[in-house]
């Protein structure tokens, strides 16, 4: 994960707004480590629990390899709930989790739920063994059965492991990678992208940054910087073409150091909805538009039932007078995500509708268009 090389949205001149970190990735945020593993077998036609497999894990530890399961304070908001992410229950009434947070295909969160909890057993032995202590991780999903052989249910415990052991700072891969290897956006390949925003609030500097697996839109919304790309780009566009609706989903996953509330970071995580609609989406009936954010600010032990417990905790929060600056770069940070994850896609052979391939965007004509519209950084 060190050596990415994948072009990304800001090498194409496109004008984003906001100062990124130095990795513009969710691994900006102090503390907060990715791991991956992609799963790719076979080709052909499909056969159901044969494959041809595209697919694969993301997993986010929000603290990193803390020695306890430590909260993480976060908020949640869904803008289509045509989808899965386990642990939202809690996180909606307590207002935190302590967990890592896995993406996978739709068919795989039981598989990546029941391999999570094992990980945190091992992870923290003494603290389930010896207490009573329960695992509830954060498990989302997206559908990749247009290039995956998702009935075929091929992720492991084995490959959440992995990704979870592979976790580590640092500059994040894209595109075709982790659970975001099967998927498309805007009928183009999608994945996983990143991004992050370096802000400051009364002389502090802190980052927002976020994660996206993007798997939603159809190509006449298609929307860069302002400028319609989906509909000058009209060629192959094979998922409208085939059902007339939008069957993606995509995750967002919102991290940040700034020190918030819950309720705060609830509303952060609304503002998800608007990166996504940057991009030109209007959340399809069809679509899961599940969105999480978390702050790794407030590092706090909670003590396990059966250990003693403290009075109170002491915790800070940020003044709601500077929620505008946060909200600003979480909507810049979740729009770069998506470009992000199209930039660095690699075109794959389809199999439902089978005999086509899902292209990547082709990133001169995307430069075209935007040149077109005058809409390019440096020109």
């Amino acid at each position: 994960m060190n050596t990415i090389t994948q072009a990304r949205a800001r090498d194409l001149d496109l004008p984003l707004e906001g100062r990124p970190g130095p990795w513009n990735a969710i691994t900006d945020v102090p503390g907060v480590e990715v791991g991956f593993t992609t799963v790719i077998e076979g080709d052909g036609e499909l056969s159901v629990g044969a494959g041809p497999i595209y697919t694969g894990v993301t997993a986010i530890l929000p603290r990193g390899r803390a020695q306890q399961p430590r909260p993480v304070w976060a908020g949640q908001f869904d803008l289509n709930g045509n989808g899965e992410m386990t642990g939202t229950h809690w996180i909606r009434d307590a207002g935190y989790f302590a967990s890592p947070v896995c993406i996978t295909n739709t068919h795989s969160v039981g598989m990546a739920h029941h391999a999570t909890v094992g990980w945190m057993m091992k992870q923290y032995r003494d603290w389930y063994e010896s207490y009573h202590s329960w695992a509830m991780p954060v498990i989302a999903e997206t559908y990749d059965g247009v290039l995956n052989d998702i009935c075929g249910r091929h992720i492991t415990e084995a490959h959440v492991l992995a990704a979870l052991d592979g976790a580590r700072s640092g500059p994040v891969a894209e595109g075709n990678v982790g659970g975001g290897a099967g998927m498309q956006t805007y009928e183009f390949k999608g994945g996983t992208g990143t991004s992050s925003r370096r802000i400051e609030i009364v002389g502090q500097e802190y980052t927002v940054a976020a994660l996206v697996q993007s798997n939603f839109g159809l190509r006449p919304e298609f929307t860069v910087c302002g400028v319609p790309v989906g509909k000058h780009l009209t060629d192959n566009a094979i998922i409208s073409n085939a059902t007339g609706h939008e069957t993606g989903s995509i995750i967002v996953i919102i991290a940040t150091d700034i020190p918030l509330l819950p309720i705060q970071l609830q509303r952060l995580a609304k503002r998800g909805a608007l990166g996504i609609g940057r991009t030109g989406s209007y959340g399809g009936h069809f679509s899961g538009d599940i969105m999480l954010a978390f702050s790794t600010a407030n590092d706090i032990f909670m003590p396990p039932l059966g250990a003693d417990q403290p009075r109170s905790f002491n915790l800070e929060c940020i003044n709601d007078a500077h929620c505008d600056t946060i909200h600003e770069a979480a909507v810049q940070a979740v729009e770069e995500s998506v470009l992000n994850a199209m930039i660095a896609a690699e075109s794959v052979a389809t199999l439902k509708p089978a005999g086509h391939i899902l292209k990547a965007i082709d990133h001169d004509e995307l430069r075209r268009i935007m040149r077109l519209y005058g809409r390019l950084q440096q020109e």
